[in-house]
């Protein structure tokens, strides 16, 4: 990164996760929050995890059709039948 705060980002894109997920305390976040605002190639990287997130969470409120999901299950079971067996 070829930004005057390229040294900090490598700390701050690790965080970028957390504060997506509203795991950081109010000083972490106001920290986060005050890079982002700064940094043009983070913020970047914090919309695109962000739209990512986003994508996925809506991709999984779908449920599975019941036979698919009964499919699934029995396959599962064969496997932990196996496991105990060997």
């Amino acid at each position: 990164m070829s930004h005057e705060h390229g040294e900090d980002c490598a700390d701050y894109l690790e965080r970028i996760v957390y504060f997506l997920d509203n795991e950081l305390d109010d000083a972490d976040c106001a920290a986060v929050q005050q890079h982002l605002d700064e940094c043009g190639p983070c913020l970047s990287r914090f919309d695109l995890q962000r739209t990512v997130k986003s994508v996925v969470a809506r991709s999984c409120r779908e449920q599975a059709p019941s036979g698919l999901r009964e499919r699934v299950l029995m396959q599962i079971r064969e496997v932990q039948v196996r496991i105990t067996e060997a």
